[in-house]
């Protein structure tokens, strides 16, 4: 029952991870490289506000989520928008998409480096929670509930939504999208800020119980890469259940065999997806 609870808070904390990077990348098509960065600056803005005004971090999430979405829209808009109107194909658009957020990483670690250069971490909901004969951090669950929430919010919106609804019609299709009226640019701009704002509300989460620094981010942006392949690509649902599987075996493996093994069991649940069902488990086959 450990290893149960283990994992799937374990699992909800991927899921914010992967959530907001599953929106750009399904709908704008853009491979941001970047995404760990902007949750690892989610996270520290949580640890300036507590530490300095005793802000709750819940209530961070709540100021930093719009700052977040004007953000992110910004730089789609002058930085990563020009690169979607000049590629020829998808495969090129990933290239310079990949290129142009790659190095956007390394600007924004030299930033929080400069501002903030050491590692940040603070106690919030620390306290005990006993769950099911198990004892779990509370804002670790905290962060599970969320998650649970963001989530299904997502999953309602994305398909019981007219606006929701174009939004998937452009990550299965922006060419067709745009013969029927939609405006794909707005939509995939409106994705990829919507995406950032996920990913920061996730990182002043994630912030009150592991520490961070700025150069952690680019292993929060292989997990939720690994997530994204493993659920399908744009698809919210797949993300959650692909955090979860991916929370749960990792908590086995380092539960059971050795702790350093976790990252290599991840791997290879990425691989045996890739071999035999390159879709991931929700995904659409290509034709």
């Amino acid at each position: 029952m450990d290893i149960l609870i283990s994992g799937l808070l374990l699992g909800g904390t991927y899921a914010l991870m992967a959530m907001g990077l599953n929106l750009q990348y399904g709908v704008a098509r853009i491979m941001n490289l970047a995404n760990g960065e902007m949750l690892v600056l989610g996270g520290l803005s949580a640890f300036w506000l507590f530490t300095a005004s005793a802000v709750s971090p819940l209530l961070t999430a709540i100021i930093i989520a719009p700052l977040s979405f004007i953000g992110n829209w910004l730089i789609y808009r002058y930085l990563l928008l020009p690169l979607v109107r000049r590629s020829k194909n998808q495969g090129q658009l990933e290239v310079d998409s990949i290129l142009a957020t790659f190095g956007m990483s390394f600007a924004l670690v030299g930033v929080m480096v400069s501002i903030h250069g050491e590692y940040f971490t603070y106690s919030y909901l620390a306290d005990p929670l006993s769950v099911f004969g198990s004892t779990v951090a509370l804002n670790r669950a905290v962060a599970f509930v969320a998650a649970v929430a963001i989530g299904g919010a997502l999953y309602f919106w994305l398909n019981r939504t007219y606006a929701g609804t174009a939004v998937r019609a452009v990550s299965v299709s922006a060419e067709a999208s745009g013969l029927v009226g939609i405006n794909v640019d707005r939509i995939s701009a409106f994705a990829f800020a919507l995406g950032g704002a996920v990913t920061a509300i996730g990182g002043t989460l994630i912030s009150t119980f592991i520490t961070l620094d700025a150069s952690i981010g680019v292993l929060f942006t292989m997990k939720a890469l690994i997530i994204i392949i493993m659920g399908g690509v744009g698809d919210i649902r797949g993300a959650i259940i692909a955090a979860l599987i991916l929370g749960l075996v990792e908590t086995a493996v380092a539960t059971i065999v050795d702790p350093g093994l976790t990252l290599a069991s991840a791997y290879v649940i990425f691989l045996a997806v890739l071999l035999f069902r390159p879709q991931g488990l929700f995904g659409r086959r290509t034709t």
